[in-house]
């Protein structure tokens, strides 16, 4: 069969075309001409209540390649739909109405099937005829790879999903080194912290003062050396006078008396002898009782 479009102009370029859109609607089935014959009926029937409010039909540009079928807006060229060919089920025109023209796809997010109807006053078989030719090229150019072209796309998809997966991999282990490192450092904190600790000079510690009783006194020890001790106010206190060996006398030569610490032989012998006199009556009066 003879096309109406060169091979380069649908594989290299797009065949652009004018029409009017009457939108789209979800259908059951991928294809059947009932399928598109119920939905043309629905979505005439919306745009003749939006016509009666005085909407009008928008217009479209329609982009068709081997790669697919683009509705674009004609002033701004802004996408509005991009259907690729291999999701297209189902392309005809309607014979009872020359102006409709409408295929079927499936929604990439949703995975629903879409029937677009268009409205074109005289395209409307060369359209339909354009989407059977590109469908055609892009058939042969899978032939002539040996499927090469599925091949490539399947490695083109699995290297991007190894790409995502090594983004995340790369990302916990920065993370993960990030812990590592603040460990690390948390430690040596705290170790130069017990080796200030266990370095500092002893002298740096205060000395403990020795505790004191309620009249602010300190304890005697008998071990601890007199001199040692501080009195209150910081000054030592006088040494104690070192009791000589030398008994000392009076003027008369006489040993000075002391009544804590003396004998029976150290009373003068007067003395002494009265003493023992008073004894001797003594024992003998406690005989005769």
């Amino acid at each position: 069969k003879t096309w109406m479009h060169t091979p380069e102009a649908l594989s290299k370029h797009y065949i652009p075309y004018n029409a009017k859109f009457l939108g789209s609607t979800e259908v059951e089935q991928p294809k059947g001409t009932e399928v598109v014959r119920d939905a043309v009926r629905k979505l005439k029937f919306a745009r003749h209540i939006k016509k009666s409010e005085g909407q009008k039909i928008p217009k479209v540009e329609l982009q068709i390649s081997i790669y697919g079928v683009k509705i674009l807006e004609p002033k701004t060229k802004e996408v509005q739909h991009n259907c690729q060919l291999h999701r297209i089920s189902f392309c005809a025109d309607d014979k009872t109405d020359k102006r409709i023209f409408t295929f079927i796809c499936k929604d990439s997010e949703s995975n629903k099937h879409l029937c677009y109807v268009f409205d074109s006053e005289k395209c409307a078989e060369e359209i339909t005829l354009t989407i059977g030719q590109a469908f055609d090229l892009a058939y042969r150019k899978f032939l002539e790879s040996g499927g090469k072209d599925v091949e490539t796309r399947k490695q083109i998809a699995g290297l991007q999903k190894r790409s995502s997966r090594s983004s995340r991999c790369w990302i916990q282990d920065l993370e993960t080194e990030n812990t590592e490192l603040k460990n690390k450092v948390q430690d040596l904190e705290n170790q130069l912290r017990i080796t200030q600790v266990s370095t500092s000079p002893a002298s740096s510690v205060t000395p403990k003062s020795p505790s004191t009783d309620i009249f602010d006194m300190i304890p005697f020890s008998p071990v601890s050396h007199q001199s040692s001790i501080p009195t209150h106010n910081g000054t030592q206190p006088p040494p104690v006078p070192s009791r000589s060996a030398e008994i000392k006398r009076d003027l008369f030569g006489a040993e000075p008396f002391d009544p804590f610490n003396c004998g029976a032989g150290d009373f003068p012998p007067d003395i002494q002898s009265k003493l023992d006199e008073m004894q001797r009556q003594r024992w003998r009066g406690s005989k005769w009782d």
